[in-house]
């Protein structure tokens, strides 16, 4: 009798079902072979992140498994971007190494997203300028000096640059690094921005000097000098608005 038990156990280990890789599946469910195929397009989420996580379970395939992962974030990858990796480490089938994968794909797309944005943003109005830089500007204690490089439809060619930090009045800008980063990024337009940390938005006979300085520098270069605006927290002054530029 107990031999018999023994041979059932033996069995049971060799008959146990063993966790497939993609490249072991069926044919017809391979997400790999149907995106050379068809394109990444043809892919639904939970075939694309089964390719980046590679296999799932004995009793779940990758994509089973990213279906179910899916399903109880409404099929949105927005909330799967939102989870943690203990919360993905739950999920029988993902360790660490996977749930960071998947987070890691998540980060990727919030990426391109904000960079598609980007491209999009209309920054021809001193308006929308300072809006897009007040977050970045209005809460500095000291003065700093940024540029924005454009393309000629006054859309960015790059993130924006901080080129110099100052005490609380003023801030150096060297003429020679603003035109040496319009150059490397092949911009033809530039914006220069700095913020008053006092609050008002008024420029100083300093501010002056340094817009004519630019204007000039820019000028020789072949660069349009679009605007120079002082950025406090709720208002701002635009040399070009103000007809000064």
């Amino acid at each position: 009798m107990e031999e018999n038990n023994d041979e059932w156990v033996v069995r049971e280990v060799f008959d146990a079902p063993k966790k497939m890789n993609i490249n072991e599946w069926n044919p017809d469910d391979r997400p790999r072979e149907k995106m050379m195929e068809k394109g990444a397009q043809a892919l639904a989420n939970a075939e694309l992140l089964a390719i980046l996580i590679g296999s799932g379970t004995p009793k779940e395939s990758a994509v089973d498994l990213m279906r179910r992962i899916m399903a109880d974030c409404s099929n949105s990858l927005k909330n799967l971007g939102q989870k943690s990796i203990e919360e993905l480490m739950s999920y029988h089938g993902i360790g660490e190494a996977k749930a960071i994968t998947i987070l890691a794909a998540c980060e990727l797309g919030r990426r391109r997203q904000e960079e598609e944005a980007l491209i999009r943003l209309d920054l021809s109005s001193a308006e929308s300028i300072y809006e897009y830089m007040r977050p970045k500007m209005q809460d500095l204690t000291t003065e700093e000096a940024w540029i924005l490089l454009l393309n000629n439809n006054f859309k960015l060619v790059c993130e924006p640059v901080r080129i110099s930090q100052g005490g609380l009045t003023e801030t150096a800008v060297d003429v020679r690094v603003i035109v040496r980063h319009a150059i490397l990024s092949k911009a033809t337009v530039v914006v220069l921005l700095h913020n008053h940390p006092s609050g008002n938005c008024r420029p100083s006979g300093h501010d002056d000097k340094i817009t004519k300085s630019v204007r000039e520098g820019l000028s020789f270069m072949r660069l349009h000098f679009a605007d120079h605006i002082i950025v406090t927290d709720g208002k701002y002054y635009s040399y070009m608005e103000e007809g000064k530029l």
